[in-house]
């Protein structure tokens, strides 16, 4: 790790599934000499990709057994990290894009701008990630860049401009001519790993000289040096141009187009030049963190080595040697022995062994310094959790994590799969803070619950391949609650004799709605009505009424109750009694304060082309979806819709069918809303029948 901070880049490749991202990580690791042979994504040596040591490559895009390498290019050093696919886990994208600083667009030459590419451009649009593009495949029978550079124009409203033409397409590429150097590149050797540079051919000089006049025009924006020589008709030094294509990357304004083909190993190095000259060191990024004690008000940090300590658990993986934890730190540096608090549980933490990561192989090391990515052992922490110096209380994610909106019940169909199934829950539950499980008091069943169907769906499949679990899944069920709509005063005795010492309490008060969700107790008594040693009492009475309302047997929520009078009995009354006459007390006023089911609503993005706009939009209203607006994307239109979560099961095998497979929705928790009255009768039917 002595490299200079400005010479390093935490970069992501982000792609449309089968673009090559993995063939494009190997060929990198190779030159870089991280590895010493190429394998195969398909390789018949048996062995495979060094990145893919895990089935589920195929759901996430890259290995999670990968979660970051890091390899060195000419002076830089390069942070290669695993930015998670799917837009359901939103924590999880939330935190490996905040760990990126820069990113690799890679697209196929012949597929070009799809969905998934369209994804993984929006989720980088939110978080200001700044991006070069990789035009991959251009040996296909097919390939176009020419068209693939129009469609991040048109579908996704790049700025984009090819710093590079290929030399030969389908079978006769043969290299690659850079618009910089004005040079024609030569990729020599089994592995392209001999660069050759040569005169451009003459019969490309023309469009060379055609394409650097239009990379100097979309550059000259973002320098007035570039732009006087480009009017004066003068020599453009290749630093001048460089400088002004990084400007206009890194305020996202420039997309610089690099091409090649991965599997035929030409152009690779080429990418890994762009790569540290147009993206972000972590310098160059506005790092915020959220100061806890100022109501989470954003607090830049300096990102200096000096500073105290601010760092983030950003992947937790289970290892041969215990819990693995993935950590960026951002400012400040974090050494062996050190000790720094968990701003989360505020446990002070030891730091015992820190790796740098490879794959599934790893190196020790002393310290990561402010802008590297690491790995600690040892420490129990949960993603997302931050940790800083002594003295600081700043967090680098919200406290706020949603609670799960949807449950599923869940059995091993054995006993060797029950120990693994409780393994696999341990762990996941620690990884997703979005992501619970409990045990159901009435039926014994385990319960796990989530952000949404294929967010269980997911979990459920990594149990069965990662841990051999089989097990067996019951209908998923959407967490409705209960709460009250009116004021409700209550008085109740709370009196039973039996032989010797009876049970007497008497508590009065009055429950109320609040707009929160929470349950808020206050207690009123004066003049010792009720003794102050049975208050507590009286509040966990309520308090076990609430995991499970008396209307539909649903968990109640946004009340108050205020005690402000009651009895007590100087033989008779105890915890007890207290306990049993805030229950009854509970019981005698619900009713008569009119209670209300909530149902989650979820926002709903769907994006679908044109030609299939009417039929998605009656598809939602169905659903007693509110569409909210929808606004084109090119030959796209993205719906916005707020629709009700029991009404989203199975939907995306029906936009699947009705849209030909081109079409694809995001589903996020919105709010809760009351269930309408016709619904309402429906679940209650449910309920008496058992279904």
């Amino acid at each position: 790790m002595n490299t200079i901070i400005q010479k390093v880049r935490n970069i992501g490749i982000s792609a449309h599934i089968d673009s090559g991202k993995t063939t494009l990580t190997e060929r990198f690791l190779y030159l870089t000499k991280k590895i010493h042979r190429i394998h195969e994504v398909k390789g018949k040596d048996g062995i495979g990709a060094t990145m893919d040591s895990m089935e589920l490559e195929k759901e996430r895009g890259i290995t999670i057994a990968s979660a970051a390498t890091y390899c060195q290019w000419k002076d830089h050093e390069i942070n290669i990290i695993d930015t998670p696919g799917h837009v359901d886990f939103t924590i999880e994208v939330e935190r490996a894009l905040r760990v990126l600083d820069g990113a690799i667009l890679v697209l196929c030459s012949v597929g070009g701008v799809q969905s998934q590419s369209i994804t993984v451009d929006q989720q980088m649009k939110r978080y200001q990630v700044p991006c070069i593009a990789f035009i991959n495949k251009c040996d296909r029978n097919g390939a176009d860049p020419f068209r693939v550079i129009d469609q991040l124009k048109e579908k996704l409203n790049h700025n984009a401009v090819a710093i590079q033409i290929p030399i030969g397409l389908e079978a006769d590429l043969d290299g690659i001519i850079d618009l910089i150097s004005m040079k024609a590149i030569y990729f020599d050797g089994e592995f392209g790993d001999i660069i050759r540079t040569d005169e451009i051919p003459n019969s490309l000089l023309e469009t060379a000289i055609e394409k650097r006049e239009e990379l100097v025009d979309a550059a000259s924006i973002f320098s007035d040096e570039l732009t006087e020589a480009a009017i004066e008709e003068v020599e453009i030094p290749d630093q001048l141009l460089l400088d002004a294509i990084r400007q206009g990357t890194l305020k996202r304004e420039l997309t610089p187009v690099v091409m090649g083909s991965a599997y035929k190993n030409k152009g690779i190095q080429l990418i890994l030049d762009a790569a540290t000259q147009f993206l972000p060191s972590p310098m160059e990024v506005d790092n915020v963190a959220l100061n806890i004690d100022d109501n989470e008000a954003p607090f830049t940090l300096t990102g200096k080595k000096e500073d105290p300590l601010v760092a983030l658990a950003f992947k937790l993986e289970d290892g041969q040697y215990g819990q693995l934890t993935y950590i960026r730190v951002y400012q400040g540096k974090l050494m062996k022995g050190d000790s720094c608090i968990n701003v989360r549980t505020g446990k002070k933490i030891k730091i015992g062994r820190i790796v740098q990561m490879h794959a599934d192989q790893m190196e020790d090391v002393e310290k990561i310094e402010a802008g590297y990515i690491g790995a600690l052992f040892g420490v129990d922490c949960v993603s997302g959790d931050t940790f800083v110096s002594p003295g600081l209380n700043l967090s680098m994610t919200s406290m706020h994590i949603p609670d799960p909106v949807i449950s599923l019940s869940i059995k091993p169909k054995d006993n060797a799969s029950e120990s693994n199934m409780a393994k696999a829950l341990n762990r996941f539950t620690k990884e997703d803070p979005t992501f619970t499980t409990f045990v159901s008091n009435e039926t014994g069943e385990t319960i796990i619950s989530g952000m949404g169907e294929l967010h269980l769906e997911v979990y459920v499949e990594r149990m069965r391949r990662e841990y051999k679990t089989e097990i067996v899944t019951g209908e998923p069920s959407v967490a409705y609650r209960e709460t009250i709509t009116r004021l409700t005063e209550f008085d109740y005795i709370h009196k039973k004799q039996t032989g010797g010492a009876g049970q007497f309490g008497r508590i009065a008060g009055f429950m109320e709605p609040i707009s929160d969700d929470n349950f808020v107790f206050e207690n009123k008594v004066t003049g010792g009505a009720i003794p102050t040693q049975y208050i507590s009492a009286c509040e966990k009475g309520f308090l076990s009424c609430l995991s499970k309302g008396p209307f539909m047997k649903y968990p109640v929520t946004g009340i108050k109750i205020t005690i402000n009078d009651g009895a007590s009995h100087s033989v008779d009354s105890s915890e007890m009694a207290f306990q049993a006459a805030a229950r009854g007390a509970f019981l005698q006023a619900y009713f008569k304060a009119q209670p209300v089911l909530h149902e989650p609503i979820m926002k709903v993005v769907v994006e679908t082309p044109d030609e299939f706009q009417g039929n998605v939009m009656g598809s939602l209203n169905q659903r007693r979806g509110m569409i909210i607006g929808s606004h084109d994307m090119g030959q796209i239109t993205a719906i916005e819709a707020q629709v009700p979560l029991a009404e989203m099961f199975g939907y995306s095998t029906i936009i699947r069918s009705m849209t030909q497979g081109k079409a694809q929705f995001t589903m996020e928790f919105s709010s809760y809303k009351q269930v309408p009255k016709s619904v309402l009768e429906e679940i209650e039917k449910k309920i008496k029948t058992g279904t």
